[in-house]
């Protein structure tokens, strides 16, 4: 989903994929016609603000309205801060970024 760019503004703040580094990318994978398709991309901005860009099918967290009692699938942007880009890294099992970007909050077993 990388190369699709995606802009949005949210309190204030713009987020854009297309200037925005691309950290980490995720799928459930589904195929993309299918209801429950979910895929996240992970983006850090040049001033160090995280967000995803995610995009899914009619019964995904992505998912819009289309008409009455009907869905689609849909795509947005969602600002993150450090602790849950923190978190989504670790549950998406991304180690090497997890190190790269948060190494100091790291702990031994």
């Amino acid at each position: 989903m990388g190369d699709q760019k995606m802009k949005k503004v949210i309190g204030g703040k713009g987020y854009d994929t297309a200037t925005a580094d691309l950290i980490a990318e995720w799928s459930n994978h589904y195929f993309k016609n299918d209801f429950h398709y979910c895929e996240e991309d992970l983006y850090r901005t040049k001033r160090g603000s995280w967000f995803i860009h995610g995009q899914g099918g009619a019964m995904s967290k992505y998912q819009e309205p289309a008409g009455s009692n009907s869905w689609t699938g849909g795509s947005d942007i969602t600002p993150l801060s450090q602790d849950e880009a923190f978190v989504w890294l670790q549950e998406h099992d991304f180690v090497i970024e997890v190190e790269k970007y948060f190494g100091d909050r790291l702990e031994s077993a």
